[in-house]
């Protein structure tokens, strides 16, 4: 059973009296927001207790106004499951935020996060949103097969969870190591950045295929894209790889 407040003091008093073991997992974005043609984009999280004892789990959004947290027990076997995770678990009527997921031990319950859409022809096929389950701070990564044309738009996420700004340098390529446009950013502490490639890339006429290197010295960050057919709303969503299309590219080669 849900209970926000309790849990979370005992959190805080674990606290006062020692450091508590706790493991933590990243859902690279949640929301609840409305896209082009009035769609609204919401997030299923399901969280499973696979142990035969209570688990103590805190859920935080932490790029939203105030962090606002959550927490709960899930029972041996138990399931909790939020079919719209800002709605029903924050009381939020909007937003869009990173999710973190604490669980108090030594290991984390097993998180499933799903993306989907609800138009007037009703709901789209959900999109699966890989977990984070290690810090995926890395000087370079890649998001491979991105498009924006008539028929798919493509949006990217920077995200920023140190204590301290971070610049991102997108690099837009169609070959390896050749970029054909450059944009910087630079993310403040606990901030996200969403936006669409054509905003980050004006200049760039429309395409599929196209990969974006990211490069940042920031600890605590993560990228991502999504993309969207624009017809159907369909969405896929793009993990980075590590490393630039070229560091890649070897890897396979050295297989």
């Amino acid at each position: 059973m849900l209970r926000p407040l309790i849990i979370m003091s005992l959190f805080a008093g674990s606290a006062a009296a020692q450091t508590p073991q706790s493991v933590s997992v990243l859902v690279p974005i949640v929301g609840s927001v409305i896209g082009p043609s009035a769609i609204r984009w919401k997030t299923d999280v399901e969280l499973h207790n696979d142990s035969r004892e209570e688990m103590f789990v805190a859920l935080r959004l932490p790029t939203s106004p105030d962090q606002p947290t959550i927490a709960f027990t899930l029972p041996p076997g138990g399931v909790q499951r939020f079919a719209d995770v800002v709605a029903e678990g924050f009381g939020m009527e909007a937003a869009l935020s990173p999710l973190i997921v604490e669980t108090m031990g030594k290991r984390s319950a097993r998180v499933a996060a799903t993306a989907y859409a609800i138009r007037e022809e009703g709901v789209t096929r959900g999109e699966p949103i890989p977990i984070v389950y290690s810090d995926a701070s890395y000087p370079l990564r890649t998001l491979n097969n991105l498009s924006f044309s008539d028929v798919f738009r493509t949006n990217i996420g920077l995200v920023n969870l140190g204590e301290s700004e971070a610049t991102f340098t997108l690099g837009l390529q169609r070959l390896v190591v050749r970029n054909i446009a450059v944009a910087r950013l630079t993310i403040p502490a606990n901030s996200l950045s969403h936006t669409s490639i054509q905003s980050l890339f004006p200049l760039i006429a429309k395409g599929d295929d196209f990969n974006v290197v990211v490069e940042t010295s920031g600890r605590n960050t993560y990228v991502y894209a999504s993309v969207i057919e624009n017809a159907t709303s369909e969405a896929r969503f793009i993990a980075p790889s590590i490393g630039t299309t070229e560091t890649q590219a070897l890897a396979r080669e050295a297989q």
